[in-house]
């Protein structure tokens, strides 16, 4: 039997939880519930390279980013949060847009 120790703040508990319960396993979960947080660490600082599933089941290669001075003219400040909807949103650098993905969707982060 192996233990995994989940640390960080409740977000990071409760993205655990979600993608436990939407892929049925645990291991699967915190490594998913890890990465995502690398990501938005990440893309807090600057422009982060990532790949997840799309809802077709085809991979998407993205760089994105969630810093103000970098977003900045493309917040407006409305709406809810993302993170409500399980999901993580991030401004693509490529595309100009606002995207998000399904946390258990996220494959890689480099």
């Amino acid at each position: 039997m192996s233990t995994m120790i989940i640390t960080g703040d409740n977000l990071t508990i409760t993205r655990v939880a979600v993608i436990a319960k939407r892929t049925s396993s645990d291991l699967m979960a915190g490594a998913k519930a890890m990465m995502v947080e690398s990501l938005k660490r990440q893309m807090k600082n600057g422009i982060a390279h990532f790949v997840f599933m799309k809802k077709d089941g085809t991979l998407r290669e993205a760089w994105g980013t969630t810093n103000r001075r970098l977003a900045q003219k493309h917040v407006n400040g409305n709406g809810d949060s993302r993170e409500f909807y399980c999901t993580t949103a991030y401004f693509d650098v490529e595309r100009g847009a606002w995207r998000s993905f399904r946390w258990e969707n996220i494959v890689a982060v480099y």
